[in-house]
């Protein structure tokens, strides 16, 4: 009797986002063009910050370091959410589950603070202009990428514990694309009820301390903006904009998942492909459609990297040695 492992059930069976087996290659055909999007979208920016010298302020290596985590958090289930649509029997093993779990509270949770910190950032240049660079040095920066991540560590860590030693003996089916926390531990074979109401806890304080702290930061940036008409003024109201956006469009599903008492799984589930897929696609979209120095950057880019007649000599060159 003392030689309980985690638990006797070795793997999961994923139910996916759907069963019928006419829609999933269609799913898999959008959901692999949405990750390639994702990639490419958020890479660039990672690419562009890093490779233009007028990026490299505050804003923008807060902003890279945004897209990195927007990269790890559409890629910790959506590779197996896809490869899963080719196959019928979708299983992942119990060791896997966990790492699931371990790495989807690490990057939201990272992510949560970063958009913290990015609202920081915004508070001290719009109401603290002259000492901007002072109080925003480089290594404030790097001090606050730290603390997220460690803020992140700290709650992935503690959500493992509730988990880790729960007997599962029975039930293994988890109506989801992923090992979702509060899916996983409906399926122990013992009382949940109160590590239920510890993981939300948990998590709704994260969540909600964030957003408060957010909602707070942007409402006295707004105040501040509202009371200047200038040029400058104009320019932040533009990056307030983007920034309030990718706010709400990454805390609306987090609160809705684990704060509000849904009972059905098909909202849960759709709300996680948001905030897995939808929200990393649609950052790097708000802030470069929004952003004329983002804009600028990339043009620069392309021309530096693509000049004319540089692709076709490229392609002329890659069917010649094929010809070969």
């Amino acid at each position: 009797m003392n030689e309980t492992k985690h638990s006797r059930v070795t793997e999961f069976v994923l139910l996916g986002l759907s069963s019928s087996k006419e829609l999933q290659p269609v799913l898999f055909l959008i959901f692999s063009l949405l990750y390639l999007a994702i990639l490419l979208g958020n890479f660039l920016i990672i690419l562009t910050v890093t490779s233009d010298s007028r990026l490299h302020t505050p804003m923008y290596f807060l902003l890279a370091n945004l897209s990195f985590i927007d990269i790890c958090v559409a890629s910790f289930a959506t590779p197996k959410m896809i490869a899963d649509l080719l196959v019928e029997r979708k299983t992942i093993s119990f060791d896997a589950c966990l790492a699931q779990i371990f790495f989807v509270h690490l990057f939201t949770g990272s992510e949560m603070v970063i958009l913290v910190s990015m609202a920081y950032d915004r508070y001290v240049a719009i109401c603290k202009p002259l000492h901007y660079m002072t109080i925003m040095s480089r290594r404030v920066c790097i001090i606050l990428v730290l603390i997220s991540w460690s803020v992140g560590f700290i709650h992935t860590t503690s959500q493992l514990a509730f988990t880790v030693n729960l007997p599962f003996c029975g039930p293994n089916q988890v109506d989801s694309f992923f090992c979702d926390l509060p899916l996983v531990t409906k399926l122990a074979c013992r009382d949940t009820y109160v590590i239920s109401l510890l993981i939300v806890a948990d998590s709704g304080f994260l969540s909600l301390s964030s957003f408060l702290l957010l909602v707070v930061s942007y409402t006295v940036i707004l105040i501040t903006v509202r009371s200047h008409s200038s040029a400058s003024m104009a320019k932040a109201r533009s990056t307030l904009t983007a920034h309030i956006t990718v706010v709400i469009l990454f805390f609306g599903p987090c609160i809705f998942i684990y704060v509000w008492p849904f009972s059905g799984y098909s909202v849960d589930k759709v709300l996680a492909v948001f905030y897995t897929i939808f929200t990393p696609i649609l950052n790097p979209v708000i802030y470069t459609l929004r952003n004329k120095e983002m804009k600028a950057a990339m043009s620069k880019l392309k021309s530096r990297y693509l000049k004319p007649g540089q692709v076709s000599v490229v392609i002329r060159n890659a069917l010649f040695l094929q010809s070969k």
